[in-house]
């Protein structure tokens, strides 16, 4: 039997009436205030992450603006711009942590490019070609079938899939 995989409205979504502190660890959430500073703090220590200052700084820059997909690079810029001291490598380790900790949710395009979203819940994405920018796919019902059977000894973790779109000629 191919298992059918369905996306859910119901998984919990990042963004800036909801910001919530997302972790593998449910029960751990802690009760947010409103202060994005704050939450950032909550959200790591629920996660099992020290909030050391360079994690709290990427962690504001990432969650305080809502659902969002950013490269590391483009993660680095907008610390660089925030004067907030901090390597290419250090950001790249942050997201990677982060991804880890179940607070990202990482999509690769091309095998070349890796976005990290911020919205964790099962969905899909379309990749402007054009503009290089990963979009939500606002369908929750989209369903996938016909999936291929999995090997022997596996199960499938997620399913992610990428539309590419480009402007019509």
């Amino acid at each position: 039997m191919v298992p059918e995989v369905a996306m859910s409205d119901d998984a919990p979504i990042l963004n800036d009436d909801a910001f919530r502190a997302v972790s593998r660890h449910p029960a751990r959430q802690s009760a947010l205030t409103g202060c994005p500073w704050h939450d950032v703090n909550e959200m790591l220590q629920a996660a099992g992450l020290r909030p050391t200052r360079q994690r709290m700084a990427l962690g504001w820059l990432l969650f305080g603006k809502g659902a969002r997909h950013l490269t590391a690079e483009m993660l680095y810029e907008e610390a660089t711009l925030a004067k907030v001291p901090v390597s290419l490598a250090t950001v790249y380790n942050t997201l990677n942590q982060l991804t880890d900790a179940g607070l990202l949710r990482q999509v690769s395009v091309d095998g070349t490019k890796t976005y990290f979203d911020t919205n964790v819940s099962a969905h899909h994405h379309f990749y402007l070609e054009n503009s290089h920018e990963l979009v939500d796919i606002p369908d929750p019902h989209l369903v996938l079938q016909k999936m291929p059977e999995v090997p022997e000894g596996y199960e499938i973790a997620r399913v992610d899939m990428v539309v590419r779109l480009r402007k019509r000629r």
